[in-house]
């Protein structure tokens, strides 16, 4: 593979596959390490009941103790600062250092800054990520803002069950009436180098209906989606992930604009296509994530 142009493969980020799995059930905790997702949402929010909110912690306290999960993003979903479980939450994530803590329900640029300076008081380290959940109406107007208000911020997580129950728009297929909101939200993120996860899809045995909203959600642009269920990572990652085709017309493009000829060019005729420098940048992209992916399954 040649060397980037204007990107550092350290911070390129697969994240095809993102399974939310609840805090309160260490069987399902157990499970993780053998799971081929990308990344793992460690919930202590919605699906955690509030009595077992303390038991949840500890669980999360002994799995980073216990069984490192290594190769993939760990990200704990906290409850809001505001509420009364907040604050031993971010407690919990300075303690146990996961890659990223994620805020649910975030309306206001203030949510991210306020869990910003909790790490920047803590002495946090720099890589120690946010990811917000856009999930009200008040999230999707605002995410041009809130894709903009710290630079820790590094990715949104589109949360569509809370939305629909906002606005009462139905559940249907092809999510025609939400689509715009979807948008939306690609494009803040986009416009601020922030990745952006489509939402979970709800019933997990419908294999045909997932595959289908999969298909969509990466035609829109979506980074990945996130999962509830294990049998839905196969199909985000070959969905969302770069397929053989694709990566050899990436190599093309490298191999192409490394010949000495066209190192002064930035539009080359490829094959009887034309092709610039900018399709370059997302050749090296793609390339370079499928890198990760085959280095990732070998150290697995």
């Amino acid at each position: 593979m040649t060397a980037l142009t204007d990107i550092k493969l350290a911070s390129l980020a697969v994240r095809r596959s993102v399974l939310s799995v609840p805090a309160a059930n260490p069987r399902a905790l157990e499970k993780v390490p053998g799971l081929d997702c990308d990344a793992v949402i460690l919930d202590l929010e919605d699906s955690v009941a509030l009595e077992k909110k303390a038991e949840a912690r500890d669980n999360l306290r002994r799995l980073f103790e216990d069984s490192p999960l290594r190769n993939r993003e760990t990200i704990i979903r906290i409850n809001p600062l505001k509420s009364e479980f907040g604050r031993a939450d971010m407690d919990l994530v300075l303690d146990v250092s996961p890659d990223v803590v994620l805020i649910p329900k975030v309306e206001h640029v203030s949510e991210i800054q306020a869990v910003a300076d909790i790490f920047s008081e803590a002495g946090a380290p720099d890589t120690l990520a946010i990811w917000a959940m856009i999930e009200t109406p008040k999230g999707i107007l605002n995410a041009p803002m809130i894709a903009r208000a710290d630079e820790r911020l590094k990715c949104f997580v589109v949360g569509l069950n809370d939305l629909r129950k906002e606005t009462g728009v139905l559940p249907q297929p092809g999510r025609a009436y939400l689509v715009p909101w979807l948008m939306q939200v690609v494009l803040a993120g986009r416009a601020h180098g922030v990745d952006v996860i489509d939402s979970v899809f709800n019933d997990f045995k419908d294999a045909d209906a997932f595959e289908a909203e999969c298909a969509q959600g990466r035609a829109m642009g979506f980074s990945g989606k996130m999962l509830i269920h294990p049998a839905q990572i196969e199909p985000a990652n070959r969905h969302f992930g770069p397929d053989l085709q694709a990566i050899e017309n990436a190599e093309a493009v490298i191999a192409a604009f490394a010949r000495p000829e066209a190192q002064s060019l930035n539009v080359i005729n490829l094959g009887g296509r034309m092709v610039e420098r900018l399709h370059l940048v997302e050749a090296e992209k793609l390339v370079a994530a499928a890198r990760i992916i085959a280095d990732r399954k070998k150290t697995s």
